[in-house]
């Protein structure tokens, strides 16, 4: 496939630095320029020019634009995407609040723009095998989701917590993964590492047809873990999103003989498998999901309205957290 759409970075930090590998080996697309005012500090881009903002990127002439900066910037580079007339694929979180993300969202779509949301945990083989399987009825009826996503602090992130940057990963895979929209939350956080905001949040969960969630996220944790398990009345998921491995634990099918083991394991042990899956790079799938619906062909992305919806919940969280309450929906 030869280039046939003119794309731009904004940002080149750690993600940033990420999303221009991709982009400059992409089938179909060029890498015009990347805009950051720090330039290419790590000499990372091997040609590629650097400017230093939005609007002269834009002066290059783009077809679209992969914004990797700042959340706090993500609305002002938004905004001047839309106007210019630029696709765009923005890194979660989409805004820094709700009615930012949904102004956005509206930009976007009034002007007939294609708008995504990197919210890349989707484009994880194991997740998206899992989700395949539990559209086929696999799991039966969804019982309940739990995630654990902890971790050392990055000293990337300063101007969000742990809510906004982390949690937003499980928001947003527990709605796909059980097409099911969150009717209530409720949360503590806590802030250990004497920065602004909060860096460990516990998060319960109640979503549409009784699905019930639970999250653990932290910048505490010395070993970084990135685990989901979605239970339902045939057995559970459990799903290593960084080894990207499925393993499914069904319910029994055998009556165990043996008394004092059936009463301590119960009645649900049963086999267990771990699925032999394809392993693409999520971010990879990601950038050529949204490159194909750019181009007008069938594709998956996340949708700026569904960027907006996770953005909701996350400031329920933080919301519930600052009062002490069940925050609910509408």
């Amino acid at each position: 496939m030869s280039p046939v759409l003119r794309a731009g970075l904004v940002g080149l930090g750690v993600m940033g630095r990420n999303h221009a590998r991709i982009l400059a080996s992409l089938d179909g697309v060029e890498l015009v320029a990347v805009a950051d005012p720090q330039g290419d500090a790590r000499e990372v881009l091997r040609g590629v020019p650097v400017v230093d903002d939005v609007t002269e990127l834009l002066e290059l002439g783009i077809d679209y634009a992969v914004v990797a900066a700042p959340t706090s910037y993500h609305r002002a580079v938004g905004t001047a995407l839309a106007a210019a007339g630029v696709h765009a694929l923005i890194e979660k979180p989409l805004a820094s609040s709700y009615a930012e993300a949904v102004e956005l969202a509206d930009l976007f779509a009034a002007a007939g723009l294609v708008g995504a949301v990197g919210h890349i945990e989707r484009y994880n083989p194991a997740l998206m095998a899992a989700r395949a399987r539990i559209a086929a009825g696999d799991l039966g009826a969804i019982y309940q989701v739990v995630t654990r996503r902890q971790s050392p602090f990055p000293l990337r992130i300063a101007d969000v917590g742990v809510v906004l940057d982390l949690a937003t990963h499980d928001i947003d895979l527990t709605r796909w993964v059980t097409g099911s929209s969150f009717v209530s939350v409720a949360a503590q956080t806590a802030n250990r590492s004497g920065r602004e905001h909060e860096d460990l949040v516990a998060i319960v969960g109640s979503l549409e047809h009784g699905v019930v969630s639970s999250h653990l996220v932290n910048w505490l944790t010395p070993v970084k873990e990135r685990t989901v398990s979605v239970t339902g009345e045939r057995g559970t998921f459990v799903i290593d999103l960084l080894a990207a491995d499925l393993t499914f634990c069904e319910n029994g099918k055998v009556d165990s003989q043996w008394s004092d083991m059936a009463r301590f394991r119960g009645v649900s042990e049963g086999d267990v498998v771990r699925y032999a899956i394809a392993k693409p790079e999520p971010l990879r799938t990601e950038h050529e999901q949204f490159r194909d619906a750019v181009l007008g062909l069938p594709a998956d992305i996340v949708t700026m309205a569904d960027g907006a919806q996770v953005v909701q919940v996350a400031e329920a969280v933080l919301a519930s957290a600052a009062a002490g309450r069940t925050v609910v929906f509408d």
